[in-house]
């Protein structure tokens, strides 16, 4: 059942659209993600511990996660849903796969979701002979970037271009300043982006030509406890396949009722790094010098590279939902592990942790101090200091 957020006027489901396969079948997928990332796993933590209910999953490409697939749903486990998608326990799984693609001057991640298994099958068979390797996670797709994106939607799917700002691997962060240039006619076809951890509402819609689209913020999961950091609040009928594309579509009276991101200084890509005195390099943005020791040995941060690209002041079209902060209990000061144990055995939901729990309710499983620290997390009253390089910002309270 979707969930209530009344303090910002908010019902809906939830929805992570990006969490990695760590294994399937005892064989490895994604192998900088835990093993601890199965099929049963992800589901029981939606479940049980993050108050998800739909999730996608990017990794249905590899074989094993495709013979799983089809075993769970010849066991009666897994269900087809009649709109698409498929469920499990109550969970809706959206099947799809991040790819990586050539674009612009660089290469980019792109997420591709499709309705059912035989349509996934289908799309792999159809671009299987132009990547070398189906069995690892995110394979780099040696076909062109419009004839991939034909193919996805040739094939009943859908495009999200991943992480779209991030300094390696993205189509802004890296690729062009322009997603219309280079998607030349598909432009109108792509529904919706995906920010990634770094980047915000306000900080995307900088760029004009992303006014016609929805936002997405997921958690790019590479672990059990990493679901749900980032999560959207869809308006739907029904959590499954077709709904989830008139939501992108804002048609039919669904849509994107917030996205729930960390605050940008949270990423690990937020603010330019520098490689050398190992520091965020601070100051007005964009900066593409270290201001410290002087070296020009720097990864560029996504404020920074915005800073840069942007053609317009913060323009919000009417459709645009809240950004709503969002900041998972490993961030939040005082809350260890043995805490968020605690907690998440108690409410069985980290989202009801985070916005609706009272101070007493809270008080009375993990200690008042910290209750206090997520009560004060969630009203704002904390500061955060700015990541970059691949390493987290963090908060104080």
């Amino acid at each position: 059942m979707p969930l209530e957020w009344p303090e910002y006027n908010i019902s809906g489901y939830s929805a992570d659209l990006h969490v990695h396969i760590g294994s399937s079948n005892g064989k490895a997928v994604k192998v900088t993600g835990s093993p601890s990332l199965t099929f049963k796993n992800i589901i029981k933590e939606c479940q049980e511990r993050k108050g998800v209910d739909i999730v996608g999953i990017v990794d249905c490409l590899a074989p094993p996660v495709l013979s799983e697939i089809s075993e769970l749903i010849q066991k009666e486990y897994i269900l087809e849903l009649p709109g698409g998608g498929l469920q499990w326990d109550g969970i809706t799984i959206i099947p799809g796969c991040e790819l990586e693609v050539a674009a612009g001057e660089g290469v980019a991640h792109c997420l591709c979701f499709f309705p059912d298994l035989d349509r996934i099958m289908s799309f792999a068979s159809r671009i299987g002979k132009y990547i070398k390797n189906l069995n690892i996670s995110t394979p780099r797709c040696h076909m062109p970037l419009a004839d991939l994106v034909k193919a996805t939607l040739d094939g009943g799917g859908i495009f999200v271009p991943a992480h779209v700002f991030t300094p390696f691997k993205s189509f802004y962060g890296s690729c062009t300043h322009s997603l219309k240039k280079i998607l030349a006619k598909y432009f109108d076809e792509i529904y919706a982006v995906e920010l990634g951890l770094s980047a915000d509402a306000d900080m995307a819609d900088m760029i004009k030509e992303l006014n016609t689209k929805a936002f997405l913020s997921n958690s790019d999961a590479h672990s059990l406890n990493k679901i749900g950091r980032e999560f959207n609040v869809l308006k739907m009928n029904k959590p499954d396949f077709s709904e989830l594309v008139m939501a992108l579509q804002n048609r039919n009276g669904r849509c994107v009722l917030g996205n729930f991101g960390l605050n940008p200084k949270l990423g690990k890509y937020h603010r330019t790094y520098c490689m050398d005195c190992h520091s965020v390099v601070e100051g007005m943005p964009p900066k593409y010098q270290c201001d410290k020791c002087g070296s020009s040995h720097v990864v560029i941060g996504v404020f920074d590279r915005l800073m840069a690209i942007r053609d317009q002041d913060v323009v919000h079209p009417l459709s645009r939902p809240p950004y709503i902060y969002n900041v998972p209990l490993e961030f939040i000061p005082g809350i260890g592990k043995v805490t968020q144990e605690k907690l998440l055995r108690h409410f069985r939901s980290e989202l009801y942790i985070l916005y609706m729990a009272t101070f007493e309710e809270l008080k009375g499983v993990a200690g008042s101090k910290a209750a206090e620290n997520i009560i004060k997390v969630r009203n704002g009253l904390s500061t955060v200091k700015a990541g970059g390089g691949g390493i987290y910002g963090h908060i104080s309270v």
